[in-house]
């Protein structure tokens, strides 16, 4: 049978992005362009203390200035104050100890972090609104702060949360082989130690939310600053006593997401939503850039001390890698930023044995959770700067001792016989990764890079490398998948994945 190739308008084609044209013109909306009549403005009183008990807030004398609709503090939401919820539960691992600690509202009884909200003011504008944060008197009782990622974990170190005897937020053993039982059997043995700073985004638009209360047809409408919204409406949805059909979401154009905007939730979407309700007027909240550094969370800090065993030949024996993650004062995304971490190390490589251990901690300092890569690039640090360094010290080609290592086509479906955070075992499924290498290689001009480029450029005292890694990435975590197909009376096709 003969087959015919059929041209095809998109696959494979350059497509121009139907957005453009409106951000060019200036005619896209972003959140803070959302004005509605009668809307009201918040700001937020944050702790300038990393751990504090409150013994008191006095909010008279806000409430007394013109301007001023509403203050609350932790005391006013009754029944809403609760604890955020824990967004991923940590995977069915055998060696796991997991101590559950989530963001609250506004803080009550502690501040555990510099940027914690400890009430919202509700103005006629946001102006009125900051100059009563001045008017609120907050009588703190300063408390040691736990922020050294190593000495949080000390025995006399200041205790974050009340109820837990240390700030071990979890503590996770994952084992393949025994890399104790072939350690000794090596030609070789590296061991370093890697720091990975925090970081924080500072996208070009920070979050904002609007809430809109529509009492008569018991209707609300949220404009949101999320990469989430469907699960922000029902979470919202369910906070509020309302159903998932009484709630809309709207996120809008997005300044840069990078990943801090698909928290949930975090206080000021709990709250903006809830204070429209009380007070039956639109209300419109947008962080400020002094916010965004404190309020908004973070990416992930983490110290790992690891080793590799080879071969003379540069054969990976195995990897012992045990190391600490920083998640801040709360945890509300799990294990799912170390887990990425512990399984990603393993990349593309045969590794027969396995050792990786990993505590994380809790500090007084922002919330730690999933930006781009979400502890993907740390494991991959690690492995990658462990081979570059063998092969320095055994005489080895960096191209040459990855490709020694590769998972051989011939060994998939490959089980790397540790639990990932789909809950699932770690099996890659297929792969051929040599061609892959040897045609990127190829193409930069690996070789004539190495023996004639980089030689003649370190003569003339100019300082040129070049990076090469390899890794293989879990993406799309199921064991599910979304697409929504509109078709219209026109027959137009609009698609969203």
């Amino acid at each position: 049978m003969e087959l015919k190739i059929v041209a095809t308008r998109y696959f494979g084609q350059p497509i121009k992005r139907n957005e453009d044209p409106r951000l060019l013109r200036g005619q896209a909306l972003f959140v803070d362009d959302v004005n509605l009549p009668g809307m009201l403005h918040v700001a937020f009183l944050r702790s300038d203390h990393a751990h504090a008990r409150i013994n008191s807030i006095d909010v008279s004398a806000a409430l007394e200035r013109e301007g001023i609709v509403a203050v609350y503090t932790a005391a006013d939401l009754g029944d809403y104050w609760q604890p955020g919820p824990l967004l991923v539960p940590p995977p069915p691992i055998e060696r796991l100890t997991f101590n559950q600690r989530t963001q609250v509202p506004l803080a009550k009884e502690k501040v555990t972090h510099v940027g914690e909200p400890i009430a919202m003011i509700v103005a006629i504008s946001r102006y009125v609104a900051e100059d009563a944060l001045f008017d609120i008197i907050v009588d703190f009782e300063p408390l040691d702060a736990a922020v050294d990622l190593e000495q949080s974990l000390e025995k006399d170190a200041p205790v974050i949360h009340d109820g837990l005897d240390s700030n071990l937020a979890a503590h996770v053993i994952q084992e393949k082989g025994s890399y104790a039982a072939i350690r000794d059997t090596a030609d070789v043995v590296i061991k370093r130690r890697f720091y990975y700073d925090r970081g924080v985004a500072a996208a070009m638009e920070n979050r904002g939310v609007i809430a809109d209360w529509d009492a008569k047809n018991e209707y609300l409408k949220i404009w949101d600053t999320t990469q989430a919204p469907i699960p922000i409406r029902n979470g919202l949805a369910a906070m509020l006593g309302l159903s998932e059909s009484q709630v809309q979401v709207i996120a809008p154009f997005l300044g840069g997401g990078f990943g801090p905007k698909i928290m949930m939730f975090y206080p000021e979407e709990v709250l903006i939503p809830w204070a429209a309700i009380q007070i039956g007027k639109p209300v419109k909240w947008i962080e400020d850039r002094q916010e965004n550094f404190f309020a908004t969370t973070h990416e992930r800090g983490q110290i790992h001390d690891a080793e590799i065993a080879l071969t003379k030949d540069g054969k990976i024996l195995g990897v012992h890698d045990v190391f600490l993650h920083d998640t801040g004062a709360y945890a509300p995304y799990g294990l799912t930023v170390p887990i990425n971490s512990q399984c990603t190390l393993l990349g593309p490589y045969d590794v027969p044995n396995y050792y990786s251990e990993f505590k994380v901690v809790f500090t007084n300092k922002t919330i730690v959770t999933p930006y781009r890569g979400a502890g993907r690039q740390h494991g991959v640090f690690v492995m990658e700067r462990l081979l570059d360094i063998a092969a320095k010290e055994l005489n080895i080609d960096r191209v040459e001792i990855r490709k020694k290592n590769y998972i051989p086509p011939d060994k998939f479906p490959y089980d790397n016989e540790i639990i990932y955070q789909d809950f699932a075992p770690l099996v890659y499924d297929s792969g051929n990764y040599l061609p892959a290498l040897e045609r990127a290689a190829e193409m930069i001009g690996y070789e004539n890079f190495i023996k004639k480029e980089q030689p003649r450029l370190r003569k003339e005292g100019k300082c040129v490398g070049l990076g090469i890694v390899s890794y293989v990435e879990g993406t799309g975590i199921g064991p599910y998948e979304g697409a929504r197909v509109k078709v219209d009376a026109s027959g137009k096709i609009n698609v969203a994945t």
